[in-house]
């Protein structure tokens, strides 16, 4: 199944819009500043966060210049949140070309970070509705907050299910909620609906995560080596699974580590990785995006259009059967 067909179909007008006026935000008259924001914006990829907003918000009424505004405003956030996030990773690749803070330096990567989210306070402005302002403050609390949250959990070397989806809510489902309210709110008088889509998001952005931590077991085609995660002290869901569930004797000592807050080594993360595979993590971190999926589903509103509900769940299958 096509599934971009099916997403882009009841939305082509309105993603063409967006387009033109998402590329507006990436200019300055400052030429270094100017460049940044170039580089930043030939990057922007798929732009999955605006197409929830605009399919959400026409699937419950007319989107305009306040829907373009609230996902852009989202979407710029997110930028700049990834631009900090290079920076303190030292990062030198982001989809796999070198990151803004390998291309230029980390001081321009901030400030441009900086300009981007003062331009989605802007854009923000630009809506109108305080509710859609709050969601915006929410949201970079939440994004802050599990970056944080992480750093934490990794030096306390405390690692459960629990604060696994903590983590991946606050630093990526909030990002699908926050997109999913916005576009309630642009299109006005539909607060009925808020909940169901509120939901809607975050299933979908907890797949996405999920999905995006099975990749780190498997290949290199999102630009990051596999087991990079781990490297860097994160240990996913289908690692957590065997930790918690296998009894394994090659994970005593995986598990002493860990738990006293030290990163593994390479031989440690093979080791770890062969286990998440062989031992039924990753069939498990699966089975929990099919139970995501479900939720997703059964939380759409039901007197919404075929057209855009097939499109809606198009969204989210192709959020799970991506390969990158």
């Amino acid at each position: 199944m096509d599934y971009l067909a099916t997403i882009q179909q009841p939305i082509m007008q309105e993603l063409e819009d967006f387009g033109n006026y998402f590329k507006q935000q990436f200019t300055s008259n400052v030429e270094l500043l100017n460049r940044a924001l170039s580089y930043v914006g030939e990057s922007a990829g798929k732009l999955m966060r605006p197409t929830l907003v605009l399919l959400v918000a026409k699937s419950l009424g007319k989107v305009d210049e306040r829907t373009f505004a609230a996902a852009t405003a989202m979407e710029l956030l997110h930028s700049a949140s990834l631009l900090h996030d290079d920076v303190i990773d030292e990062s030198d690749k982001r989809r796999g070309r070198p990151s803004l803070n390998s291309k230029f330096n980390n001081n321009i990567a901030v400030l441009t970070g900086d300009y981007l989210f003062s331009q989605a306070l802007n854009s923000t402005a630009k809506t109108g509705d305080i509710r859609i302002i709050e969601q915006l403050a929410k949201l970079g609390k939440e994004l802050s907050s599990g970056e944080v949250l992480q750093v934490e959990l990794e030096q306390e070397g405390t690692y459960s299910e629990e604060n696994y989806f903590k983590v991946i809510y606050n630093k990526t489902a909030s990002l699908f909620v926050c997109s999913s309210l916005c576009a309630v709110y642009s299109v006005g008088g539909k607060d009925e609906y808020a909940p169901a889509f509120e939901n809607f998001g975050k299933c979908v952005g907890i797949c996405f995560q999920i999905k995006d931590d099975i990749f780190d077991y498997f290949n290199n085609d999102i630009g990051k080596p596999t087991g990079s995660d781990m490297r860097e002290g994160k240990i996913t869901l289908p690692a957590l699974y065997v930790l918690n569930n296998s009894e394994n004797e090659a994970l005593v000592p995986i598990k002493k580590k860990l738990s006293s807050g030290v990163n593994l080594d390479e031989k440690e993360i093979e080791t770890l990785i062969d286990i998440a595979k062989n031992e039924g993590g990753v069939e498990y971190a699966n089975q929990c995006i099919e139970r995501y999926r479900s939720e997703a589903i059964e939380s759409l509103p039901k007197d919404i259009s075929p057209e855009l509900r097939d499109a809606l769940i198009a969204y989210i299958d192709y959020t799970i059967s991506r390969s990158k």
